[in-house]
């Protein structure tokens, strides 16, 4: 895949890559590891894809250490990638915002009072801003790989423990992980019923563009 036709979220570790080597530190690939939270094994791969195209070069230290460092090159795809990403997030707020303030208003005019958010990401935050414009109330956030991180105020629970005592709809809150936190809830005897999902077609068109 080409500078040209990486997507936002393929491209977005290339963008947090190159804005970490773009300081005046020199960093290793155990530095940039701890810095993105990710195994050393992945920073090589990621790296010797930038260093193939010429955004990243390799600086030789004593003690066969070494350390990477912007291009020219790199300084002008940091800018790119840093711009698509810009415009995909403010497309994604768009339609997401609208497409979940629909699914809301649909739930109130049935009754609904509460609902659940399973799954944590970007979406799920536009999703909350989305449920301000409405008398819902969220009372309970799910997602097993959050659980005890804080969302708006609310402990996350793992999934399991979530649904044992859950009487509210379900409202799948992220577009990257949505298939597998429905299966997950189907899984557990969650019935269809009570699982719901924003309409996010625009949205899916907005990260195959």
């Amino acid at each position: 895949m080409n500078a040209t036709t990486e997507k936002p979220l393929d491209s977005s570790r290339s963008l947090q890559l190159l804005s970490e080597i773009s300081g005046d530190e020199p960093l290793s690939q155990r530095e940039l590891s701890r810095r993105l939270g990710i195994a050393v094994g992945l920073v090589n791969s990621y790296l010797k894809n930038l260093v193939s195209k010429g955004f990243v070069r390799v600086k030789n230290f004593p003690s066969n250490r070494y350390a990477y460092l912007l291009t020219p090159q790199g300084i002008a795809e940091k800018s790119r990638l840093a711009y698509q990403h810009l415009s995909y997030f403010t497309s994604l707020y768009t339609v997401a915002r609208q497409d979940y303030l629909d699914l809301f208003r649909r739930l109130e005019s049935t009754g609904v009072r509460e609902i659940v958010f399973c799954g944590v990401d970007e979406v799920a935050e536009v999703a909350y801003l989305s449920l301000q414009e409405t008398g819902l109330k969220l009372v309970a956030v799910i997602d097993d790989g959050r659980q005890g991180e804080n969302f708006f105020g609310m402990e996350i629970v793992s999934i399991a423990k979530g649904v044992l005592h859950m009487s509210a709809p379900l409202v799948i809150s992220s577009l990257k992980r949505g298939e597998e936190l429905q299966k997950a809830l189907y899984d557990l005897g969650v019935p269809f019923c009570m699982v719901f999902t924003a309409c996010t077609n625009g949205v899916k068109e907005i990260n195959e563009g």
